[in-house]
């Protein structure tokens, strides 16, 4: 599906999208291990934190925070990381301090100025609140896992969107995971522009999104806001 030349809805993927995960899970990991002594390499670490977690979202659905509270449990098994199940809470407890990439608001302003905006994220209700705070602007619509009771990329988030919009005419999504948002908005044929930050390759036999660009900035040129 080509970017519709009226765009009139715009939603988007909230972590690494809007917010800077990696550099959040990656503190949040590297303080607890230092009061065991232990050191953790970033570089090691964040691969192993979005396969796991991507595991675990495959199965049975359980909210966003236990979620987090297993991965980090598996992901110290996996470095030899003695880490107590008491103390797993350290990571759901650090994502209200995950920051918002530096252009997120100035872009988000700018385009809820010009069209409706919408989030929609594999997250719990309780956590994407305390994320809310790093993005203070009043969103017409959001859908989390929560709500929808199972994960991206299963399509229930964006038929829940679909929905509460009434059409897809002129809705484009913006997302940075290929994964959990390209494939499902390619299949569903949602017009989707891919953020790719992290200049990912794809393999052969993916398709392409509609649009590829590396920053917010660039997708919001895309859609007419400059």
């Amino acid at each position: 599906m080509p970017i519709p030349k009226t765009v009139s809805f715009v939603t988007f993927d909230v972590y690494g999208t809007l917010i800077d995960w990696d550099t959040g899970v990656a503190e949040a990991f590297v303080r607890e291990a230092e009061r065991d002594g232990f050191t953790i390499d970033p570089e090691e670490l964040l691969p192993m934190f979005h396969e796991v977690q991507q595991q675990i979202q495959a199965g049975s659905y359980e909210l966003y925070a236990e979620v987090l509270r297993r991965t980090a449990l598996e992901i110290a098994k996996r470095l030899n990381w003695p880490l107590e199940p008491s103390r797993s809470g350290f990571l759901p407890d650090s994502v209200q301090r995950w920051p918002a990439f530096k252009e997120t608001n100035q872009v988000l302003q700018k385009i809820a100025k010009a069209y409706s905006v919408g989030l929609i994220s594999n997250i719990d209700d309780k956590l994407l609140g305390q994320t809310r705070r790093h993005i203070p602007l009043d969103f017409d619509l959001v859908v989390t896992a929560q709500q929808v009771r199972s994960y991206k990329p299963d399509p229930a988030h964006f038929t829940e969107c679909e929905r509460r919009i009434g059409s897809k005419k002129g809705w484009v999504h913006v997302a940075a995971s290929y994964h959990h948002d390209v494939e499902p908005c390619i299949k569903k044929k949602i017009p989707v522009i891919w953020v790719n930050r992290t200049k990912q390759q794809l393999e052969s036999g993916q398709k392409r999104p509609d649009a590829e660009v590396s920053t917010l900035r660039e997708a919001a040129k895309l859609i007419g806001v400059g």
